[in-house]
Parts: C-alpha cells; structure tokens; sequence
C-alpha cells in the first residue's frame, strides 16, 4: 500500500523552512560535548538547519543534546536505512530523517508515524518508486560524482510537473552551491563543507563560523538575483 501525498507530509512545515533556508549543514558528531560549541557557531553564521548523520554510536546523544539545548534549529537526522532507526531519531528529537537510497519500507513508516522523509534518489526508476511511495521532496546522492547541476537538470526534467524538489548532498562545495541554487528543482543543498569532521575534530568553530556566513552571503545573493 503506497503512502498518500498529504500523509507523507502531514509536518508540511519543515518542507516550507527547507525551501526558505535553503541550506543544511551536514555534521558528524563523535564527542557529544561538541554540540554546544558546534551549534552556536552554525547558529552565529546564520546556519539553522542541521542534519546530524547516524554514523557515529554519539549520534542519536547529539540529536537529543541538540534539540534539547537548540530548539530553534530544524535538525534532520542523516543516514536513516531502517524503521527502527527512524523511531530512535523520532524519539531523539529529529524534525525531519534522510536518507542515502530509497527504501520503501522505511518511507512508508515515517509516514505513518508522522516524521518527514527524504529518501536518496540516483536514478529516474528511484525517482519514479519515490514520488508512488508520495514523496515530493528527494535527496539526489551523490550529488557531485552522479554529474553535478547538469545531470540533475536532465533528470529532474520529466517530473517537474509533479513538484518535486531535490536536496543535493555529497561532493558539493561553496564553488558550486550558487549553481545548485539557480536550479529551479533545487529546493535546498546540503553538505559537510561547512563543518567538516575535521573542522569539528580540532574544535574550529571560528572556521566553521566563518564558513556558515560565507554560505548564507551566497544564498541571499542567489534569492536577491531571482
């Protein structure tokens, strides 16, 4: 049974500050005690939008320190492959889940327990099982060795009609987030550029700071140039 549009979106709000923001900063959290400092930094370079990947045994630690001491950032939960990991970053405190691939199964239970969703798409066939499954908005990964802008303009052709927006990850870089933007099927990019593990490793919060304002200068440049 395939997950109808509006249920797979009962949290519409997160899709709306998605598309606002335009910008998610993707991190890696080994020591918990890095999420204070970390965050403030993200927060201090205009960043509010986190995805904290479940590939560390910290992770779902840091999703819960995150929410519980920065409410006001819509945080995301990177690297969802099961159902049950969705109910741990649900019960954690994640706003939305992402994923790397598609997995129907998972995409029909956050529907059901009311989590947005974004599953991992490479291929017009994922693309098309995803939008059966409801989903209208899609992780393209990875983004920079599938082809870059170029390849997710052909493919995201056929189903612009349908509404459906991308959010790049993997292999993108400050170089290329203002082509990404440009894209009308892009409704937000991610990566770890702007906190990169090493970064967060040597506790570089300046760096990361600096890094954060330099991607939001260029996403209000690309908006104003709209």
């Amino acid at each position: 049974m395939t997950s109808h549009p509006d249920k797979n979106f009962s949290a519409v709000p997160v899709f709306t500050r998605l598309q606002t923001t335009r910008l998610v900063a993707v991190v890696t959290i080994e020591r918990p005690d890095d999420v204070p400092p970390l965050c403030r930094a993200l927060l201090a370079g205009g960043v509010s939008v986190i995805e904290c990947a479940l590939r560390t045994p910290q992770a779902l630690e840091a999703l819960t320190r995150i929410k519980q001491a920065f409410p006001e950032v819509l945080l995301g939960a990177g690297t969802v492959l099961t159902p049950a990991q969705a109910d741990k970053a649900r019960e954690a405190g994640a706003d939305f889940a992402l994923a790397p691939g598609f997995d129907p199964e998972t995409v029909r239970h956050c529907a059901q327990v009311a989590l947005p969703f974004i599953p991992g798409v490479a291929t017009a066939s994922e693309i098309q099982a995803a939008i059966a499954q409801g989903c209208r908005w899609l992780k393209w990964f990875p983004a920079g060795p599938l082809g870059g802008v170029s390849a997710l303009r052909t493919l995201a052709a056929p189903f612009r009609h349908l509404g459906v927006k991308y959010l790049p990850l993997g292999g993108i870089s400050i170089d290329v987030l203002k082509d990404y933007l440009a894209e009308p099927d892009v409704g937000a990019v991610g990566g770890s550029w702007i906190a990169p593990t090493e970064l967060v490793q040597q506790r570089s919060w300046e760096e990361i700071e600096r890094r954060a304002s330099t991607a939001v200068a260029r996403v209000r440049t690309e908006g104003e140039s709209r």
